[in-house]
């Protein structure tokens, strides 16, 4: 070809400056960046030049070539009103039977009754327009699948054959609207469209959006351009929306309600979820190439109601495999070599291809680009090859992926949910007793009514448990619920502490649930539901309860009843996974001021002297608390005066945490039996408890050996011991350097 010939061919081609949407797709199909402009811009110093003065050179036969690779039956791009050449409903929507005919839908499981009714309203005379109404999560679009699958399958009543269950995208109808009249120009030619194809069904997902979707100043919005059509039965729409969202935009509006007949779907129950998680597990399995067990399945359901509340069937559930599958995936999931190495030349080549681009070398680009397209067959079929390889070797997810899954949903410890209950629940008791001392008897209560509870023993919707602690001050009340919320929940930050002498005036009763509409911090939510809320798995304690206006039982009676609480905003908080204890010390101050009445106290009988006690309290109880009140706690427990025996056991529990700080701090402390004694005595009284004994372990231990180190009488790494001197008074001194030089021989011989 002639160099005058190659610059006429290049007049005729009139290649753009930039690269349009249709050249894009030719390029990428021929293998080449459609980015690269040089490709396009043959002779950039002449463009302005008239083409007869361009001057001739080598150059000719290369545009030639490229001109002849990269011609094509490339169409313009679209008019900018493009739109309306096609059909609105194909633009703005989905259709839903010819996803299900191409088998991209899930299948829907049981739902037959809402099924039934929506065929029952489809196919009536007029306002044949159902909408699901539903909580979030619980399957409202699946009905709609469902149906199209239906329809599909020839599984419906003649009068649906046929049919066509087409999405709308309310985003995209009112998405790029410029100018007034353009979104109602837009509906109008959707119900156009449905006018003249009565076999097409509306679906509108969040049905609610429709009311002033697409509206402005002094123009209508979705839900009035859509009512004489529905009213009428010209146009059949299926809504879905929440009961929320229904009741604050679609109730509100009565002509817009009378032309949707509801159809309420409730969650799943734990039965109808196992049964849809068994006919999806096959697609998910298939997708995240795993393997679900049996267990698995039984355990997404079971954690899920018991774990999750805040969320509904079968939603939760199917999430929880979902994400079980994809962790489990990903964590096993790793490319073979030969795969990562084809990859590379992959990308070598196309590197290689765009450099000799750049260069205008189209001859050595055309050659990269045949080696590129090899390539990429060896990649396609080594990654199918491992896809088969990693199919046929699927890794199985089991019932500890779901709790792993579970624990980070909810903020539960794995370990916690894993682990087996009737173990932990069975040690439960033993446990508390080596932390709570001299209370054997109130934690075998404790521990039987958890144990009885949480083995099914009891109604689920009420709280773990519902305990009413009595007794002294300083006798382990408060430290028994911190204890019981680390073994059961892992952590003593489980607790949720409300000091209850706060809640005295009767106005401050509102304060657990939220201050009502029209009050300060309406919106700031209760102290008491809104940390249930955020901490549904807890121990709740309401310290001091004697202390509260008697309001504040009133509200409780339902927590203990059915197990919720409805806060200021109408929101039901869940108390199920709770365990609420209430502590109070009524009836000892009646015991402190009269002892034991006229006479003298049996020191020989301790029994009736404990009889005795507890009886007062009993009287106190019933004084201060209502019937309704103690009928519906689970337990009262009376926890009795600490004996000298227990304070020195106490001593030994405390000592551990202080000699533990004083190790940190790099020193090292010994206290001796003598001195733990003289410790016990001191801090013993019967009244008090075990107050006094921390304010003694204070005075005795810490303050005598902070005055030791600010003397510098002792140093870091130096042994100090504390024991009693002839007059039984606890004394502290540092070892020499001797002793310890003796101390670490013996150690050494030791070991």
């Amino acid at each position: 070809m002639t160099k005058q010939t190659a610059i006429d061919r290049k007049k005729s081609i009139s290649l753009p400056q930039t690269i349009d949407p249709a050249d894009r797709s030719l390029f990428i199909r021929n293998g080449f960046d459609p980015n690269m402009d040089d490709i396009f811009d043959f002779d950039k110093d002449n463009k302005n030049e008239d083409d007869d003065n361009n001057d001739s050179d080598d150059d000719g036969e290369d545009m030639e070539d490229a001109s002849d690779s990269f011609r094509g039956d490339a169409t313009p791009p679209p008019a900018q009103g493009g739109e309306d050449k096609t059909s609105a409903l194909e633009s703005f929507g989905t259709d839903i039977t010819r996803l299900a005919r191409e088998g991209k839908l899930d299948p829907m499981v049981g739902r037959e009754s809402e099924l039934a009714r929506v065929v029952h309203v489809l196919s009536r005379r007029k306002k044949n327009n159902p909408v699901l109404i539903g909580e979030p999560g619980v399957g409202k679009s699946a009905i709609v699948e469902g149906l199209a699958q239906n329809i599909v399958e020839r599984k419906v009543s003649r009068v649906l054959y046929d049919k066509r269950i087409i999405s709308l995208d309310l985003g995209s109808l009112v998405a790029g609207t410029k100018y007034r009249g353009q979104f109602e120009e837009r509906i109008k030619a959707i119900l156009d469209e449905l006018r003249s194809h009565p076999e097409i069904i509306l679906f509108i997902d969040e049905l609610h959006n429709i009311v002033g979707a697409g509206s402005t100043q002094d123009s209508m919005d979705t839900a009035n351009l859509l009512k004489p059509a529905l009213a009428r039965g010209e146009v059949q729409c299926i809504g879905a929306t929440t009961l929320d969202e229904y009741r604050k935009s679609i109730e509100k509006n009565g002509a817009l309600e009378r032309r949707f007949q509801k159809i309420i779907v409730d969650p799943t129950t734990k039965e109808e979820t196992l049964t849809i998680l068994a006919n999806l597990k096959p697609k998910y399995e298939d997708f995240h190439h795993v393997t679900y067990t049996d267990g698995a399945i039984k355990a997404a359901v079971e954690l899920t109601n018991r774990y999750v509340n805040d969320r509904f069937f079968p939603d939760k559930a199917i999430d929880a495999i979902d994400e079980a599958g994809a962790g489990v995936h990903v964590a096993h999931v790793e490319a073979p070599e030969e795969v990562e190495a084809l990859e590379e030349k992959l990308a070598t080549v196309r590197q290689k291809k765009l450099d000799a681009v750049k260069a205008q070398n189209y001859e050595l680009a055309a050659s990269f680009r045949d080696k590129e397209r090899q390539l990429q067959q060896q990649v396609e079929q080594a990654k199918t090859d491992w896809m088969k390889q990693m199919d046929s070797q699927r890794q199985i997810v089991g019932e500890e992926d779901i709790a792993r899954v579970v624990a980070l949903m909810t903020g539960v410890p794995m370990e916690r949910i894993a682990e087996a209950e009737n173990e932990r629940l069975r040690v439960i008791a033993d446990e508390l007793k080596k932390k709570v001392v001299g209370q054997d008897e109130a934690i075998e209560k404790v521990a039987k009514a958890i144990q009885r509870n949480r083995l099914g023993l009891r109604n689920e919707k009420r709280p773990i448990g519902t305990f009413l602690l009595l007794g002294p001050t300083g006798v382990g009340k408060t430290y028994l619920a911190k204890k019981l919320s680390e073994k059961l929940f892992g952590t003593e930050d489980a607790m949720i502490r409300i000091d209850m002498s706060e809640y005295m005036e009767k106005f401050s009763v509102s304060r657990l649930v939220g201050a009502p509409p029209g009050y300060v911090g309406y919106e700031e939510g209760g102290q008491l539901t809104e940390r249930v809320r955020r901490k549904p798995y807890s121990v709740v304690l309401l310290d001091e309860v004697e202390k509260a206006h008697h309001d504040i039982f009133n509200i409780l009676l339902q927590v203990m009843d059915e197990g919720c609480l409805t806060d200021s905003e109408g929101r039901k908080v869940d108390f199920k996974n709770t365990i609420v204890i209430l502590t109070s010390n009524v009836g000892t101050r009646q015991l402190k001021d009269f002892g034991f009445g006229i006479g003298f106290k049996d020191a020989g009988n301790e029994s009736l002297n404990k009889e005795y006690s507890r009886s007062v309290i009993q009287k106190a109880l019933h004084k201060t608390f209502s019937p309704e009140f103690l009928n519906r706690l689970d337990e009262i427990i009376l926890f009795d005066q600490l004996s000298p025996e227990s304070i020195r056991k106490i001593v030994d529990i405390e000592l551990v945490d202080i000699l533990h700080r004083v190790e940190k701090a790099g020193y090292r402390v010994q206290v001796d039996d003598k001195a733990r004694d003289a410790i016990a005595k001191i801090g013993f009284d019967v009244q008090y408890g075990a107050r006094p004994l921390k304010r003694a372990l204070q005075t005795e231990i810490e303050d005598k050996l902070t005055d030791l180190i600010l003397s510098g009488k002792i140093k870091k790494e130096q042994d100090v011991v504390f024991s009693t001197d002839k007059d039984d008074k606890i004394s502290c001194k540092a070892k020499t350097a001797k002793m310890v030089k003796f101390r670490q021989a013996v150690e050494k011989d030791a070991q």
